[in-house]
């Protein structure tokens, strides 16, 4: 099935795309803020560019959207053409490898889907200032 979009259009559609400070990830700053945490964002110098960076204790926090990261891939990707099942499976391979590459330096990882966050956001707070607090050894 093609395109319903022109070229031009796909592009500029997906040119809208938001890459940081989604609402998802907005509000975990904010909720991780409002409990005295202090982070980084978007660290261009570590694999994956981590959403959120505790530098010190070297945790980063990657909120991963459900359809670009591949929440429950396997349940709808047949339902993709193959050019967005590419990508897709592209992003969940580059999203392992990123993880890996941060665990290699020494990083803890902590991914979290946007769903989470939009159903349970005080509790996706609490488990990363849990981390947190134990990398620091408190």
């Amino acid at each position: 099935m093609a395109d319903k979009l022109s070229r031009e259009q796909r592009s500029a559609l997906m040119g809208r795309v938001r890459q940081r400070d989604t609402a998802p990830e907005l509000a975990l700053r904010s909720a991780l803020h409002r409990r005295g945490l202090r982070f980084r964002k978007n660290v261009k110098g570590l694999p994956g560019s981590p959403d959120i960076v505790f530098t010190r204790i070297k945790v980063a926090v990657f909120v991963d959207g459900n359809f670009w990261h591949g929440y429950d891939f396997d349940a709808w990707k047949d339902r993709l053409q193959p050019f967005w099942r590419a990508k897709i499976e592209r992003n969940i391979e580059r999203d392992r490898q990123n993880g890996t590459d941060l665990e290699e330096l020494g990083w803890q990882v902590v991914r979290i889907w946007e769903k989470d966050i939009k159903k349970r956001l005080d509790e996706v707070a609490e488990e990363v200032a849990a981390v947190v607090e134990l990398r620091r050894g408190r």
